[in-house]
């Protein structure tokens, strides 16, 4: 949806996203319908102008629970066993598919050698809480599980995401570290969904293109289909941050999510977690998607591709984990 620019953020703006300055995200309950439609031609046209030279690409279905299952999309950029970077796509819980972040895990799985294991988790607000971590939960196992098959190493696994995919990675990398999914050795977070309190750039970015606080708040009621936040739904609510895998946190000057995304890694620091922040200026919500061949998503991709070859370089044979008792 096109809007009235907000004229305190224009000019704060890179000249490069001002053409995007009206661009809003309607999370209404009526409008959602045709935001989803929208989004998915638009990412379905942009997936198949996306070069993917040197990555192979194909879909599986992952069984969950019962006769249920999970389809997902694998990339391939290295060779076998390759490590694995299981991924959920961003679109405030309720928006999205295998198309939505497509470029950035062509980029990932080209640049870090890699695979990416993309996740078609269910959409809020049909299935609510915890509906879409189940999912992704079942993809991490199913790669853990089935790594030899896959050619994948089980000794190299992240986990990674984008704005609320950030928030479904972040709750498996606590649920890792807790001792009751697969052992990580690195987690990629990109503009993360970590809380549903009030903040400073929530409060501030009410009316920001790509994604505003209007946004954030409609996004969280659709997530929780009604019930209260726990700190099961909600990573920032976790006191329990010890033993997370290394963390890479970018986001956004001009975005609501910019507070929370900062304070999680200033908590991560305090609880000895190996933490990366990056905070890009000028820039707004969802800036990658946007304007994908600018030179600062590319920059992006660098810093990302970057941090996972190091994670992956460094971690060549299974870690052992040490379980302890953590409460929320």
């Amino acid at each position: 949806m096109d809007t009235e620019p907000d004229p305190d953020v224009v000019p704060r703006l890179d000249p490069a996203l001002r053409r995007f300055a009206a661009a809003r995200s309607d999370l209404s309950p009526e409008a959602l319908d045709g935001v989803r439609r929208s989004l998915n031609e638009r990412r379905h046209d942009a997936a198949g102008r996306t070069d993917t030279t040197g990555v192979d690409i194909s879909e599986f279905r992952v069984p969950v629970d019962g006769d249920r299952s999970v389809a997902v999309r694998i990339y391939r950029g290295g060779p076998s066993p390759s490590p694995v970077l299981i991924y959920c796509h961003a679109g405030a819980f309720v928006l999205g598919n295998l198309d939505t972040d497509h470029r950035q895990c062509v980029e990932w799985a080209r640049r870090a050698s890699c695979a990416v294991i993309s996740v078609d988790y269910r959409l809020a607000p049909e299935h609510p809480y915890p509906a879409a971590l189940t999912d992704a939960a079942a993809v991490l196992d199913w790669a853990w599980t089935a790594a030899p098959e896959l050619g994948v190493d089980r000794g190299r696994l992240a986990v990674g995401g984008s704005s609320a995919g950030a928030a479904l990675a972040a709750g498996l990398a606590q649920r890792s570290a807790g001792g009751t999914l697969p052992p990580l050795v690195f987690t990629l977070l990109h503009q993360p969904v970590l809380d549903d309190r009030p903040t400073a750039s929530k409060a501030e970015f009410v009316t920001t293109p790509g994604f505003d606080g209007i946004a954030a708040a409609a996004m969280w009621r659709h997530y929780l289909g009604g019930a209260a936040p726990t700190c099961a739904a909600v990573p920032g609510r976790n006191n329990g941050l010890l033993d997370l895998a290394s963390t890479l946190i970018t986001c956004s000057e001009l975005d609501p999510l910019r507070d929370e995304a900062m304070e999680y890694a200033r908590r991560l620091m305090q609880a000895g977690v190996r933490t990366d922040l990056h905070v890009f200026g000028g820039t707004c919500h969802g800036f990658d998607s946007l304007h994908a061949d600018w030179e600062v998503s590319g920059t992006l991709f660098t810093l990302q591709s970057d941090a996972l070859r190091r994670a992956f370089g460094e971690s060549s044979c299974l870690q052992i984990v040490v379980i302890v008792s953590r409460w929320c």
